[in-house]
């Protein structure tokens, strides 16, 4: 299969196929003439990359995840363990996100929108940073 081929089938851009190429995270066959001759394997690791991607895992998570799933005696507990690591950084930054909406919903509410130039928001984004040890 060339890259195009591969593209439709992994859902993945071609752009995106060759930088997992150049990180060594998939080593399609090369042709004679230099070309790319992607597997149905090749197909499979992209689709799973692409999933994994789509899940938020790191490319370093990803390579980790592959050298588990081809390894045929892995511990489930091993895969489990990298799983549960990331879900630990989404809930930190689903904290962070919700700890932001608060804190600009509050402004906004502060804030009156109209013509005077007194703007809480402004005022909050201008004053000094709060470094605490």
């Amino acid at each position: 299969m060339n890259i195009s081929q591969v593209a439709l089938r992994s859902g993945l851009p071609p752009k995106t196929i060759r930088y997992y190429e150049d990180i060594g995270l998939i080593a399609p066959d090369r042709g004679a003439n230099g070309y790319r001759q992607f597997a149905d394997e090749d197909v499979h690791k992209l689709t799973f990359l692409n999933r994994a991607r789509a899940l938020g895992f790191t490319i370093e998570d990803c390579r980790k995840l592959l050298a588990l799933w081809e390894d045929q005696t892995r511990a489930s507990s091993d895969v489990r363990a990298l799983a549960r690591e990331h879900l630990a950084r989404i809930e930190m930054k689903i904290a962070d996100l919700n700890d932001m909406r608060r804190t600009l919903a509050d402004l906004v509410d502060a804030c009156a929108g109209d013509d005077r130039p007194d703007c809480p928001i402004l005022k909050r984004l201008d004053a000094p940073l709060d470094i605490r040890d």
